[in-house]
């Protein structure tokens, strides 16, 4: 399977903002532990970076998705479309993403309505 083939796929497997939010927890804690132990020499924080990454994505999988991370069948592909998707999410273009492949609100949920547009 190719990324293009996969990110649609790995998009519907995360259609609760919630989801998306706790993915970007991990992510952005686990490269931020990254750096972090490179500027300090303290390697020890190494071995936080799967634990965080994969507790919050985990998570989020389990308690709010209720599905399977699809870590356990692509880590490869998954590991790339979580920093595709973090990408996405820091530059605003998570919804367009969203809509471009046909993805809104997930099933059984009721669209949010901004209580400031009234």
């Amino acid at each position: 399977m190719t990324l293009a083939e996969f990110w649609p796929w790995y998009l519907g497997e995360h259609r609760h903002p919630r989801t998306r939010a706790w993915h970007l927890a991990g992510t952005l804690g686990y490269l931020g532990l990254g750096l972090a132990s490179l500027a300090s020499g303290h390697r020890v924080w190494l071995w936080l970076m799967p634990v965080v990454a994969y507790g919050c994505a985990w998570y989020a999988h389990f308690a709010i998705e209720r599905n399977r991370p699809a870590t356990f069948r692509h880590p490869l592909l998954s590991l790339l479309c979580d920093h595709r998707m973090a990408w996405c999410m820091v530059t605003g273009r998570m919804a367009a993403e969203l809509a471009r492949h046909g993805l809104g609100d997930p099933p059984g949920r009721a669209p949010q309505v901004d209580s400031r547009a009234r």
